[in-house]
């Protein structure tokens, strides 16, 4: 984990990272949005759940904690989702129907702290709606995104995320075309399917996002990023014409490992 920052106002971030070996590091952010119902967005990694929990209760007593919206059943996403279910009785856990079914894979979780939710259906949660976006790119069937009505803010799930060379706390400190070219990267990794994708359809999902016109863009793998959606939407709109990403097998690996000093 590292040190959490404020995105604007009431919206906290809650950033760690991965790095995926020969690539570079993909941020891992959870967001805390404060108010007369405060919501958490994700949960951290698996790996890291002592550490993510321990780092949230620095900034809000998780029994304050009113709702939970699981972006998607991941790992990385879901890592300290019954720790927070046992700290917080009135926790509700915000997600869709398939991400019900999935959470039930890890444990029981009773129907009463649930809330289902569809794209284009809104909450209103006290003193902001949140309206639930599917993204244009996700990894995930469940996963979904949201507009925040208070701060304006869009939370894109894994959409607009991207490998880095270092880590940072705002996408406008990475240089525009580096930025580009690994947000390109990430999307052919975590979306292999776009390549074939009709691209009318994924043109007006674009648009879908460009409509909503959020003060920021934030994503779970990627900095927070204000006022560069227009860029990001000219970014992610070349990838159907990119060559999918395929890792090494087994005997490039073998290779690698030979060469590596001892």
């Amino acid at each position: 984990m590292e040190t959490p920052y404020t995105a604007s106002g009431e919206v906290h971030v809650l950033p760690s990272h991965v790095e995926i070996p020969g690539l570079g590091l993909i941020p891992v952010n959870a967001f805390l949005l404060r108010g007369s119902e405060p919501l958490l967005v994700d949960t951290g990694v698996f790996a890291e759940r002592e550490a993510f929990f321990a780092t949230l209760c620095k900034l809000i007593d998780p029994a304050d904690l009113r709702w939970l919206w699981l972006t998607h059943a991941d790992p990385d996403h879901m890592g300290s989702v019954y720790q927070l279910l046992e700290a917080a009785p009135g926790l509700r856990v915000i997600t869709t129907f398939i991400g019900a079914g999935k959470l039930t894979l890890y444990g029981a979780l009773p129907m009463e702290r649930l809330y289902l939710l569809n794209p284009e259906q809104s909450i209103d949660i006290g003193d902001r709606r949140l309206t639930a976006i599917k993204p244009p790119i996700y990894d995930a069937p469940e996963t979904m995104g949201l507009l925040d009505s208070k701060s304006g803010a869009l939370i894109s799930a894994g959409c607009f995320g991207a490998v880095l060379s270092t880590l940072a706390t705002d996408a406008r400190q990475i240089p525009e075309d580096e930025l580009a070219e690994r947000q390109i990267l990430w999307a052919t990794v975590d979306a292999p399917w776009l390549s074939g994708v009709d691209r009318t359809h994924f043109a007006n999902a674009l648009n879908r996002i460009r409509a909503l016109a959020p003060t920021q863009v934030l994503s779970s793998h990627l900095p927070i990023a204000p006022g560069m959606l227009e860029r990001f939407l000219d970014t992610i709109a070349r990838v159907p014409d990119q060559t999918p990403f395929v890792g090494p097998d087994q005997a490039a690996v073998q290779q690698m490992l030979a060469q590596a000093p001892p």
